[in-house]
């Protein structure tokens, strides 16, 4: 038997419908498969996230402590597995990949340390340092081949962009979200190689374990990768932790740490083509809509940015 945390059932058949009912009801079937046929024991309470059980479990060939990541295959999960594995190759600081399960998404990974998030760090300026720093080594790795594009992501978003714009009620907003497209028109035809992690925020990254040898080392995990500008890494890092007086300094940071402070302008923009995709998303998902605002904190971000 396993526990599954009602949050997660709950989102599940919130955003998933009848295919996160699916998921959730197979849990306990594939969690009993891969702790048989992989050799693992449980070792304490199931753990979540928005799309994925996470059980802390045991190797008992070799008393490894490990975590079982039960999750369904999709366009953003499908290619944790090949990240992982060009990071690790690189030593690149994200959490090793133990095993994995190419037909049911299944991963064994290394154990973290779950009780400390870099978002419990109280400073929370020296908390950036350490996320740009975390940053800097994944995007240094070259994306392999195979991997979701920033350049098709920036299609999709500036196609949706001139009907998403007309359906934000606060003029304001219209004019600011239209700025954003036409920033994004500006980089759209570089949209770069590197390895992006793409949701890099403070709950992100824990503190590795001394038993796997990563005393005193920040590990990062839970990526939605896809080939790109490094420059489209910042946002999460602005807006978690939100801060409105903090951006400018915050993106100055990051920007320097990854090397990108000869060309802000475009880090810049590709941070503003995050606004304008999450409020892309959030119309289509009738949020924006409902709204009829970008998201608050969303657009003091690209005020901030935009120097207004």
């Amino acid at each position: 038997m396993i526990d599954i945390p009602d949050e997660l059932i709950a989102t599940q058949y919130a955003y998933n419908g009848a295919a996160g009912r699916a998921f959730i009801a197979a849990l306990p079937e594939l969690a009993g498969r891969f702790l048989e046929e992989w050799g693992l024991r449980p070792d304490g309470p199931s753990m979540y996230g928005v799309c994925a059980l996470v059980l802390p479990v045991v190797r008992e060939a070799d008393g490894v402590p490990a975590a079982l990541k039960l999750q369904s295959v999709d366009e953003e999960t499908a290619g944790e597995p090949v990240a992982l594995r060009a990071w690790g190759a690189a030593g690149a600081g994200a959490v090793e990949l133990l095993d994995h399960d190419p037909e049911t998404g299944v991963l064994l990974l290394e154990r973290l340390d779950e009780g400390r998030p870099l978002s419990a760090v109280t400073d929370v300026r020296g908390a950036v340092g350490v996320l740009g720093g975390v940053l800097a080594r994944l995007a240094a790795v070259p994306a392999p081949e195979g991997l979701r594009t920033l350049g098709g992501a920036v299609e999709r978003m500036l196609a949706a962009a001139p009907g998403t714009v007309g359906r934000l009620a606060d003029a304001a907003d219209r004019r600011l979200l239209a700025d954003c497209a036409a920033a994004v028109r500006e980089v759209a035809g570089e949209p770069g190689d590197r390895l992006l992690h793409w949701d890099l925020h403070y709950d992100n990254v824990l503190a590795g374990r001394a038993d796997a040898g990563r005393a005193g080392e920040w590990v990062a995990l839970d990526p939605k990768p896809l080939a790109g500008d490094p420059g489209f890494e910042l946002f999460p890092a602005l807006v978690n932790l939100f801060d409105a007086d903090e951006v400018v300094w915050r993106f100055d940071a990051l920007t320097e740490a990854l090397g990108l402070e000869r060309d802000r302008g475009r880090a810049r923009a590709w941070t503003l083509g995050r606004v304008l995709q999450n409020t892309v998303w959030a119309v289509e998902e009738g949020e924006g809509e409902r709204e009829g605002r970008i998201a608050p904190d969303h657009a003091e971000i690209a005020r901030r940015l935009l120097g207004r």
